[in-house]
């Protein structure tokens, strides 16, 4: 194998990759059904379909500007695991520290999922608005990626933690890919069933408090793996379980 397809091997197979992967993904679902997510999610689905109140959807117009509308905040996600890999990768030394404090991060963002820190949810909204329509699509996922981070930050922080401690911008990056794909998964699912999305959207606003108190209990339990050094543990053990196969050619 050659040194670069030995690298991505590596960072693939990785203990650490493997375990945040999903920790990720499911960042990215919870982020989809926050309160200041999940309501607006219909009226981007309009908005980058180009849909007005004149105008029946266009069910190839709305999975088509979804999918531009994902690329363009996926952008903004990807970017950020792959900087907080970097930053991470220069702080490899003290990396068992720098896990223990992310942990108390983490823990905290936990919290105010649960809503016990108002302030950690509010929402910074750009007022500028792209071009209605799929020409407009990518630009309003950029603008969704980089306005509702502070509210999606206690999810976000997740997989900002995970990025940091990976020490790598290429397992942040992909970090924050498996992010986007729990985010943006449901998004495309509303528009493949648009006609049925309104309905869907009301019965998970029912659910909302229960879907944060998960999510929050998700958050504290991650929290408390890394500051007692457990997380460390399950990815040596994960390490080192990968590292008793042998690949047969």
């Amino acid at each position: 194998m050659n040194p670069l397809g030995e690298f991505f091997a590596q960072t693939a197979m990785s203990g650490a990759l493997l375990l945040a992967i999903p920790v990720a993904a499911v960042a990215g679902l919870v982020s989809f059904l926050s309160p200041c997510v999940l309501p607006l999610a219909p009226g981007f689905l309009g908005y980058v379909s180009g849909m007005t109140s004149t105008n029946a959807p266009d069910r190839r117009k709305v999975v088509l500007g979804t999918v531009l509308f994902i690329l363009g905040f996926s952008l903004v996600f990807i970017a950020y695991g792959a900087a907080f890999g970097a930053i991470g990768a220069w702080l490899t030394q003290w990396q068992d520290l720098l896990i223990r404090i992310l942990g108390g991060v983490v823990i905290v963002m936990g919290i105010a999922m649960l809503g016990a820190i108002p302030i950690l949810q509010r929402t910074a909204k750009p007022t500028w608005k792209p071009r209605l329509g799929l020409a407009g699509a990518p630009l309003l996922g950029l603008v969704f990626g980089l306005g509702w981070t502070p509210c999606i930050g206690p999810t976000l922080s997740a997989v900002v933690a995970l990025s940091l401690t990976g020490g790598s911008s290429v397992r942040g990056a992909v970090l924050g890919l498996a992010y986007c794909i729990g985010l943006g998964l449901p998004f495309l699912a509303l528009a493949l069933g648009w006609q049925s999305a309104t309905s869907a959207i009301a019965a998970l606003r029912r659910h909302v408090r229960l879907i944060n108190t998960i999510g929050g209990a998700i958050l504290i339990t991650l929290g408390i793996l890394m500051i007692s050094g457990l997380w460390g543990s399950l990815i040596r053990a994960v390490q080192g379980l990968i590292g008793s196969f042998a690949v047969i050619l």
